[in-house]
């Protein structure tokens, strides 16, 4: 806002009421944000360092004891456990999130080339399943995947797995409810993308003969890149750190860091290390958050891509 040719009182009682203004519109979310967000994550940094009591509960003095045990050291020596869990639900995401984007962007262009009375309806249809409670909808795909379904019965007349065994409990059926999970998170950045591509550009490419491939590598995939960017960041950092999928579907045999994480707060009684498990999904976050904002800016021609 412009104060020229105004007076210093009437200048002054205006930055007062813009101050308020911005104060009674920004207090709420940062209240919010501060309490729900910041509080808890300094707490659980405070709680990382501490020494785990008898109980599992923390208390001083301070120690990096949480940190060894996460790498595997302990009384006997050191352990691949932990890692392996590190590992797994690394793979886990990388593959859940490459399997989200090959299904998430045939549906995504096909919904953007449908009538536009018709695509409210469609993206309509990609999201009601997301309203219901994703327990439920767990225990939905352990019913579809345990053994005498047809699912399991296919599966089994392939020889992909032993009879009278089902699909679940299995790394399978953790990937596949991952996929599932967060398919509507790929499916909407990715449609909002498509709503702005420049079709005469695909067009000058088939005008050149180029191949369906190089069509959709020259002409679709950039100008698609920041709608997949947010999509990879919406489905990957919370798969990593999921809980309730691996804890259903996988029966033990699937174990991600967050129910490691989880297990130490309840079971495990073991609160520190359970926080020093927080933290590192914290890292692995804003690690994954930087990596996504380098790579859309080395991909998108030296253009920096907002995340």
């Amino acid at each position: 806002m412009s104060y020229a040719g105004v007076t210093p009182t009437a200048r002054s009682r205006a930055m007062v009421r813009e101050s308020r203004h911005l104060l009674f519109t920004v207090a709420p979310g940062a209240t919010w944000i501060i309490i729900f967000l910041v509080l808890p994550s300094a707490y659980l940094m405070g709680v990382a360092f501490m020494t785990n009591g008898p109980y599992g509960l923390p208390e001083m003095p301070l120690s990096l004891e949480s940190f060894r045990r996460l790498a595997g050291f302990g009384f006997l020596g050191w352990s691949p456990g932990n890692l392996y869990t590190l590992l797994r639900s690394l793979w886990q995401t990388l593959v859940s999130t490459g399997l989200v984007v090959i299904v998430a962007y045939p549906i995504a262009y096909y919904i953007s080339t449908c009538r536009a009375k018709w695509r409210p309806i469609m993206l309509l249809l990609v999201v009601v399943p997301s309203w219901t409670n994703q327990v439920i909808r767990t225990f939905g795909w352990m019913n579809l995947l345990a053994p005498g379904t047809p699912l399991s019965g296919l599966a089994e007349s392939l020889g992909l797995i032993a009879p009278n065994m089902g699909l679940y409990p299995s790394n399978f059926a953790v990937t596949l409810g991952l996929v599932y999970n967060f398919l509507p998170f790929m499916v909407l950045p990715l449609y909002a993308a498509f709503e702005k591509l420049d079709t005469a550009q695909v067009e000058a490419a088939q005008d050149l003969y180029a191949s369906p491939v190089r069509a959709f590598w020259h002409a679709v995939f950039p100008q698609t890149l920041p709608g997949l960017l947010a999509g990879i960041v919406l489905v990957a950092i919370p798969a990593f750190g999921m809980y309730v999928i691996p804890e259903l579907l996988g029966g033990g045999k699937g174990m991600m860091l967050g129910n490691l994480v989880a297990n130490q707060f309840s079971g495990g009684a073991n609160w520190p290390l359970g926080a020093a498990g927080a933290i590192l999904m914290l890292i692995a976050t804003f690690i994954g958050l930087y990596a996504m904002r380098r790579i859309g800016k080395r991909l998108g021609g030296g253009e920096e891509v907002v995340i």
